[in-house]
């Protein structure tokens, strides 16, 4: 099963079509306003309205074979202690020697955007090149979920 952090995903249409060569099933979890897939491998799960139901269901359901697709770092360590495989919608994949330097560089992160209120900007567009590079990490970690 892929289980899909699905309100902020942009790479819903890479994993559905990962998932149907795989013929994996896939839940996307999100507070609604998602268009329902028409694909029957794809379940729409909806919970309710709050900042970390959907992470609180995946890692709720998220076993060891299963696939998480996330870019919450919090919910990424807590399928990766469940045993599940991660990867984050840029292609990275976060296993137990890598999760808690990706926890400990959000928090250094939250503390310095919090120390300068002023800080503007954001991070780069997300482009072709990162919907491959995801595409290839979410096939290989598939393949070794299978094996």
């Amino acid at each position: 099963m892929i289980y899909v952090d699905a309100d902020a995903c942009p790479v819903k249409a890479e994993i559905e079509a990962v998932a149907t060569r795989h013929d994996l099933g896939v839940a996307m979890v999100s507070n609604g306003g998602l268009r329902p897939s028409s694909n029957p491998l794809v379940a729409m799960i909806y919970v309710d309205q709050g900042a970390d139901e959907a992470d609180m269901w995946i890692a709720d359901r998220c076993t060891s074979g299963d696939v998480v697709v996330t870019g919450d770092i919090p919910l990424a360590a807590r399928a990766v202690s469940a045993g599940a495989r991660v990867v984050k919608p840029n292609g990275e994949v976060l296993t137990q020697t890598n999760v808690g330097a990706a926890l400990a560089s959000r928090d250094l992160m939250a503390d310095l955007r919090a120390a300068d209120p002023f800080r503007q900007g954001g991070g780069k567009p997300f482009g072709k090149a990162d919907r491959a590079r995801f595409r290839d990490a979410l096939e290989r970690v598939v393949r070794q979920a299978k094996g």
